[in-house]
């Protein structure tokens, strides 16, 4: 099992630091996330929160208690510590998965940091090789959609693919551009999200544009209904499912066995957790790709390391961040995403 080889990590803590970052995004929201340092015997250690509150993250910046992280532990011993901890003071968060994102980014961090104290990366310590990176450019159409986004996109490099998100807005004129330029491979119907920002209430007729415009691409999340069930009869392989993969018991409450998966290292919490879901697609034959959480700092890295062990071809979700910035510049990495020189610990730069 994957865990057992990073289970019995030494890991020494010395002492941490906490550090909020901000930024616009592409998608008309300031991102803040919060960046975990952990020190120990002269090596740093960096993990990354995506919760999505900006006020928990300023609660958790100024806060006066101190958490009770310091230390000498093997990094399950580390992980069965942080599982006692309540990162949120007491107070209940906006979404009960924020509490996976604040303790995978101390989870990663420990992870790290006991890599590097150890002088060694994430690859070599599973016994696996970094692969290039295949990526995919997420992003929403503009206001009212009409694909000029996508368009303008291509023109600056043929070669991009993209992950979008669909909305009753998409007219048949809209989708018959889009699967036009070939460069669509996922789509997200957000259907499992309820009572956030991006929320899209299923929409039987916006779900048969989709699944007949692009008879290729994956569909993320759909809303299964009374009224969209029988939509995906014959198609349930071009399924995949995020929002509610956080371990594997949630890989098997799913609606039918799935053929693909969209992981987020934050949602699992633990990294035991991650590489047990890893290990059960592997033997259950499930593919997986990658997904971002408009990571700022390190988080980014460790996604594209993740996917670079176990998914490299896959159409991940996980573009260089400046790619989310609102202006993005003109010098952008291209697809596939070249492995490090020199790794170490989880970085992957």
């Amino acid at each position: 099992m994957l865990y057992d080889h990073v289970a019995n990590l030494e890991l020494q803590i010395e002492e941490y630091s906490l550090e909020q970052l901000e930024r616009d995004t592409s998608s008309g929201f300031t991102r803040a996330t919060t960046l975990v340092s952990l020190h120990g015997n002269g090596s740093t250690g960096r993990g990354e929160d995506v919760t999505y509150d900006n006020e928990a993250h300023d609660t958790l910046h100024d806060a006066e208690a101190e958490f009770p992280i310091t230390g000498e532990y093997t990094l399950g011993e580390f992980s069965n510590q942080l599982s006692e901890i309540d990162f949120f003071f007491g107070d209940e968060p906006g979404q009960s998965i924020f509490h996976n994102y604040r303790q995978w980014a101390f989870e990663s961090a420990a992870l790290d940091l006991a890599l590097k104290q150890a002088d060694t990366n994430l690859a070599e310590q599973l016994g696996r090789t970094y692969e290039p990176v295949r990526f995919v450019v997420s992003t929403r159409l503009e206001e009212p959609p009409t694909g000029d986004r996508i368009i303008d996109w291509l023109e600056r490099d043929p070669e991009l693919e993209f992950k979008l998100d669909p909305t009753s807005e998409w007219t048949a004129e809209v989708i018959e551009r889009l699967a036009a330029t070939d460069a669509v491979q996922t789509l997200d119907l957000k259907g499992q999200y309820h009572g956030t920002t991006v929320d899209q209430p299923a929409d039987p007729e916006l779900y048969e544009r989709v699944l007949e415009g692009f008879p290729s691409a994956l569909i993320e999340d759909p809303e299964l209904n009374e009224e969209t069930r029988s939509l995906f009869n014959g198609a349930e392989a071009r399924v995949t499912w995020d929002y509610p993969i956080r371990g594997v018991e949630t890989v098997e409450t799913l609606p039918w066995e799935p053929e693909w998966l969209n992981i987020k290292p934050s949602r699992f919490g633990s990294v035991q957790s991650l590489f047990d879901t890893i290990d059960y697609c592997r033997e259950h034959d499930i593919q997986m790709f990658g997904g971002g959480q408009f990571e700022l700092d390190v988080g980014r890295e460790h996604i594209h390391a993740i996917a670079s062990l176990f998914y490299p071809n896959a159409p991940n979700d996980v573009a260089p961040k400046a790619y989310n910035d609102p202006e993005p510049s003109a010098d952008l990495p291209s697809s596939p995403l070249m492995p490090p020189v020199t790794p170490c610990g989880i970085s992957w730069e």
